[in-house]
C-alpha cells in the first residue's frame, strides 16, 4: 500500500471520515500486486466501485481488552470497537476503486498507513455487504447524541 499517511496520527479514524485531516479530502493511494501474483487475479475488478481491503495493523504495539473510542464515552470492549490495537491485528476497510493500471490499483478514501501489508482484496457487493438498517449498539447512542456522521479527525501530536 502506498498512502499519503506515514504516521497513525495523520490518518483518519475511518476511510470515509476526512474532517480534520491535513487536506480535508479523501486520500488517494495505490496498491501494487506482488510479482508472484498473476495479473489475472484482478482482471474483473474494473466494474466494481468499492473494494474491501483486509490488512495487517503492522505498526500496532499490543492491545488491551478495553479501549476508549475516539468519539468519546466510556471504555468499550476492544472487539466492540474498530480500534487498530486488536488481539489479531487484522483490519478491514472499504475503499473506492478509481482505476486499474496494469498491476496497480488506484484507490480513494483509504485510512491505511503507507507500507501497510494488504492480505486480501474482495469486491464490495451492495446487496450482500450493506445493511443500512442494522443496529450498531453503543454507537447508535452516540449518533443520537452527537449526530450520525460525527467523528473526530486524526489526533494531533501531544
Amino acid at each position: 500500500m502506498r498512502s499519503p499517511y506515514s504516521r497513525r496520527i495523520d490518518a483518519p479514524h475511518q476511510s470515509t471520515v476526512v474532517e480534520g485531516t491535513e487536506t480535508g479530502d479523501f486520500a488517494i493511494a495505490t496498491l501494487e500486486l506482488h510479482d508472484w501474483l498473476d495479473e489475472k487475479v484482478i482482471q474483473d475488478l474494473s466494474g466494481f466501485e468499492r473494494l474491501w481491503l483486509i490488512f495487517a495493523f503492522h505498526l500496532s504495539e499490543g492491545w488491551k481488552s478495553s479501549v476508549k473510542p475516539p468519539r468519546g464515552g466510556p471504555k468499550r470492549g476492544v472487539l466492540a470497537t474498530r480500534s487498530p490495537h486488536r488481539p489479531n491485528s487484522i483490519g478491514l476497510s472499504a475503499v473506492e476503486l478509481v482505476k486499474i493500471e496494469g498491476r496497480t490499483l488506484h484507490l480513494r478514501g483509504v485510512d491505511l498507513l503507507d507500507g501497510t501489508p494488504v492480505l486480501d482484496i474482495k469486491p464490495y457487493v451492495p446487496y450482500a455487504d450493506a445493511f443500512p438498517d442494522s443496529k450498531a449498539g453503543w454507537i447508535d447512542e452516540l449518533d443520537a447524541k452527537l449526530g450520525r456522521y460525527f467523528a473526530p479527525g486524526p489526533r494531533k501530536p501531544r
